[in-house]
């Protein structure tokens, strides 16, 4: 069979990787006590670009969830972070733009302690081109939260940090809230690139 040999011959000698794969680099689960924040630091520059996948709720007490603020490499100057935002609640859609308003790039949309104990806000979070030093950096999130209510939401965001450095470190903290519930998760990965 011409085409098991094939597949037998990427496994003698060396095993096919796709030049696209994902890396996990680090994931953090929330215990009982709660956590500020959540941070990935010394992220090694050897990727082309990175991806977040996670599931939150803070302790925020409000109707219609909470949303969250990364800060990267430790800079918190709102005049060097920009924001478009698409959302919808299943009858109504709008947008936004806020340039200089956020300490960091904006994300939503996340569970609160006034919604159900089951109930988790979720997001995918890229961030392109990291690494690279000639250019700013571009983050786009497709986030929801799914609360059986008017309050239900699903976002679009896309952040600009403006700065040239590579991405080093990132912090996540609760918007509104202070602080990430219990199983709340984040996960860092590295992306190879074609």
């Amino acid at each position: 069979m011409p085409v098991l040999g094939i597949i037998a011959s990427q496994i003698s000698g060396h095993l096919f990787a796709p030049s696209g794969a994902y890396d996990s680099i680090a994931t953090t689960t929330v215990g009982s006590g709660g956590a500020s924040s959540i941070t990935f630091s010394s992220i090694p520059s050897t990727y082309t670009h990175l991806q977040i996948r996670a599931i939150g709720r803070t302790n925020r007490v409000a109707v219609g969830g909470d949303y969250a603020i990364a800060v990267i490499n430790s800079d918190s100057n709102a005049a060097n972070y920009s924001l478009h935002q698409l959302l919808g609640n299943g009858s109504a859609a709008s947008s936004n733009a806020y340039p200089a308003t956020f300490a960091g790039v904006f994300l939503s949309r996340w569970g609160a302690a006034s919604d159900a104990a089951s109930m988790f806000g979720t997001s995918i979070i890229d961030i392109l081109d990291y690494a690279n030093t000639s250019k700013y950096k571009s983050f786009r999130a497709l986030g929801g939260l799914d609360t059986n209510s008017a309050n239900s939401q699903v976002n679009f965001e896309s952040n600009l940090w403006m700065s040239t450095s590579a991405i080093t470190s990132i912090t996540i903290s609760p918007g509104a809230g202070t602080s990430w519930s219990q199983y709340t998760q984040f996960a860092l990965y590295g992306i190879k690139g074609a």
